[in-house]
């Protein structure tokens, strides 16, 4: 397969990724349209066959971590929290402790203001 087919497929397997991760969070959805699309218009006049291949490698990473790694949290009432996405899957059966630690742990991640694509985090 050619470079520009790996890279179109590329920008569409991202796109699928963000609507199945962020599906029901419109902020989250429209941030993560508008990062890709900025990151491949910024690549696009890229002619280095070497540089073109390290950048796909660097978006299927982020496909792959997007895809494993993400959960949502829904609090659905004082002491319960409904998680989606993501290889942790849901925590059910998990104590009120490892569900604080989990969002403590979260909490920590968005205090260092980065995201897994080099920008602020989104929400909160």
């Amino acid at each position: 397969m050619g470079q520009a087919a790996k890279v179109l497929q590329l920008f569409k397997t991202l796109h699928r990724t963000r609507q199945q991760v962020f599906k029901n969070d419109t902020r989250a959805l429209e941030a993560a349209r508008i990062k890709i699309n900025e990151e491949f218009k910024s690549n696009k006049n890229e002619t280095s066959s070497k540089k073109i291949e390290e950048l796909i490698k660097i978006g299927s990473d982020v496909e792959l971590l997007l895809r494993t790694s993400v959960i949502q949290g829904i609090h659905t009432d004082h002491n319960t929290l409904r998680c989606s996405g993501g290889s942790l899957s849901c925590l059910q059966g998990s104590t009120k402790e490892q569900r604080a630690q989990l969002l403590a742990e979260q909490d920590s991640d968005e205090k260092s203001g980065v995201s897994l694509m080099g920008t602020p985090l989104i929400g909160s």
